[in-house]
């Protein structure tokens, strides 16, 4: 059996913190807004993984509500949700992710982020990809206010023989 999930993260930019998108530090001036490190990419890798095997949303196992989660490491997320996906007998077949941003360039990160993900799923880099694009200066991505995670995974059934 395969399933497929889908995820969405959205946050605006912010000036007081560093931008870390896949687990990996992009930049220093400014990153993005958020409880947690806001972390668009996992943020939306973690809701993909759960809609995959209908176990609900980040929201529900992470509310930005929670004060355990200030400032977090959405590594932990990722870690949780893939606890989840392997009890309910599903394994990774693969993830792809596209990041929505004017700025910053992304193609000098992405081989590290894809790395990163890669290392955090317990999967090979074959099985991840990272892509970016613009929106050529439309909407809020274009107003460079914020950035636009999407994440796609597909989960198939543990005992497949992946």
């Amino acid at each position: 059996m395969i399933r497929i999930g889908h995820g969405v993260d959205v946050h605006k930019f912010s000036s007081d913190r560093p931008l870390i998108l896949g687990g990996v530090r992009v930049a220093d001036r400014w990153g993005l807004e958020g409880h947690s490190d806001a972390d668009a990419v996992l943020h939306a890798l973690v809701d993909a993984l759960l809609g995959a095997v209908g176990a609900g949303d980040i929201g529900e196992y992470f509310p930005s509500s929670d004060e355990r989660w200030r400032g977090a490491a959405s590594s932990v997320f990722v870690t949780e949700a893939l606890r989840l996906v392997s009890e309910r007998g599903f394994a990774i077949a693969n993830v792809d992710v596209t990041v929505v941003a004017e700025t910053p360039k992304l193609g000098p990160h992405k081989a590290k982020i894809r790395s990163s993900v890669a290392s955090m799923l317990g999967i090979d880099e074959v099985q991840v990809n990272i892509a970016a694009t613009t929106t050529d200066g439309l909407g809020f991505t274009g107003r460079r206010e914020g950035i636009c995670a999407l994440a796609t995974v597909l989960v198939e059934s543990a005992s497949s023989g992946r």
